[in-house]
C-alpha cells in the first residue's frame, strides 16, 4: 500500500479540520460545569454565579450541568470519564472530593488521581452553634457543660459531610464523649438543632446565620483559622480556647487529569479576574460565602494537605458510611 504523507494530505485538505481544531485556543465551543449536587444548593448557586462573567471573559458559553445523586459520586464520574480537554469541569466541594471517599474507602483511582485543580471559587465557613434555650455563652462554658455531662450529641448533615467530621475533630481534640446524630442535609439539621433535639453542630454559617438573626441559635465560634468577613464578631476556635482546630469547606473547580497546562493556565486566569469583580464578590457574600480563587499549583497543595489530614481522623474515629 502505497504511504501518503502529512504534507500531501494537507495539501489535499484532508487534515485540514483536525489541524484546526488541535491548534484553536481554549475555548472555542461551550464548557460543560458539572455540579455534583441538587440545583439550589450554595455550589449550585456560586457555578451559576460564575458562569455567565466566564462567558463575557472567553467567549463561548459556560453550562451549569446538575449531576446528583450517591453522595456526589454521580457527577464526579461522569466529569471523570471525560475527554480530559478543558470542556467538562467539575466543581466540586471538600466534603464530596476528600471526605465522602475516605469514608467510603475507595480502592479505585483517588480523586487526586482523576482530577487536577484548576482554582477554588469560594470558601464556605464552618460555625459551632447551639440552641438559644442552652445555657451556654462560649466554648469555655460549652466545654465545662459537656464534661459535667458525658454523652450529649452533635448534629450534622450526614455521615461523612464536613459537619460530622468537624464534630468529630472536636470530640477527638477535647476527649469528650459524644453521639453523633447525622440528618439527611443542611436543613433538617439546623432544624434539630432550633428544636433541642441535639446540643451543638457545627454547619454552614449561610445555613445557620437567618436562625441566629431570628434569635433561635446562638453562634459560638468559628471553626475556620481566621475570622469571617460576613460575621467578624464570631471568634474562631483557637481564639475561644480550642487551638489547633480548623475545619472550613471549599467550592472549587477542577478538570480531568491530563488536560493541557495552557488550558488549565487560561481557565485559572479568568477565574482569578472574575472572582475578583466587586460585583461577585458582593453577589458571594450575600449567598454567605467568601470568594477565594487560587493558583492551581496552591490549590493542589490544599487538596493534598486534606486528604492527609482527614484520613487519619476517620481512621480514628471508624467513621462507616
Amino acid at each position: 500500500m502505497q504511504h501518503i504523507s502529512r504534507r500531501r494530505l494537507v495539501q489535499a485538505g484532508l487534515l485540514l479540520p483536525a489541524i484546526a481544531r488541535a491548534e484553536a485556543p481554549w475555548p472555542d465551543r461551550p464548557v460543560n460545569l458539572v455540579v455534583p449536587f441538587s440545583a439550589g444548593g450554595s455550589n449550585d448557586v456560586s457555578t451559576r454565579i460564575l458562569a455567565p462573567y466566564l462567558q463575557q471573559k472567553l467567549g463561548p458559553s459556560f453550562v451549569v450541568d446538575n449531576r446528583s445523586g450517591g453522595g456526589g459520586s454521580i457527577g464526579t464520574n461522569f466529569a471523570a470519564r471525560a475527554a480530559a480537554d478543558g470542556y467538562t469541569a467539575l466543581v466540586s466541594a471538600a466534603s464530596n472530593h476528600v471526605m465522602n471517599p475516605l469514608v467510603l474507602r475507595s480502592t479505585g483511582p483517588s480523586n487526586r488521581e482523576l482530577f487536577a485543580a484548576v482554582s477554588t471559587l469560594t470558601e464556605v465557613p464552618l460555625v459551632l452553634a447551639v440552641p438559644t434555650a442552652s445555657p451556654v455563652r462560649d466554648l469555655p462554658g460549652l466545654l465545662e457543660m459537656l464534661r459535667r455531662s458525658p454523652g450529649q450529641s452533635y448534629g450534622s448533615s450526614g455521615v461523612g459531610s464536613s459537619h460530622h467530621l468537624a464534630g468529630e475533630l472536636f470530640v477527638q481534640k477535647t476527649g469528650l464523649d459524644m453521639v453523633h446524630v447525622p440528618y439527611r442535609g443542611g436543613g433538617p439539621a439546623v432544624a434539630a438543632l432550633v428544636r433541642g433535639e441535639v446540643t451543638m453542630a457545627f454547619l454552614n454559617l449561610p445555613t445557620i446565620l437567618p436562625h441566629a438573626q431570628g434569635g433561635k441559635l446562638r453562634m459560638i465560634a468559628l471553626a475556620e483559622p481566621h475570622r469571617s468577613a460576613l460575621q467578624p464578631e464570631i471568634p474562631t476556635m483557637n481564639e475561644a480556647g480550642l487551638p489547633g482546630f480548623s475545619v472550613y469547606s471549599w467550592c472549587a473547580i477542577f478538570v480531568p487529569r491530563g488536560t493541557p497546562a495552557a488550558v488549565i493556565a487560561r481557565f485559572n486566569q479568568a477565574i482569578r479576574e472574575v472572582v475578583a469583580e466587586p460585583a461577585v464578590q458582593t453577589r458571594f457574600t450575600a449567598l454567605g460565602v467568601e470568594a477565594r480563587a487560587s493558583t492551581p499549583e496552591r490549590f493542589e497543595e490544599i487538596v493534598a494537605q486534606d486528604f492527609a489530614f482527614w484520613e487519619p481522623v476517620i481512621r480514628n474515629a471508624n467513621i462507616q458510611p
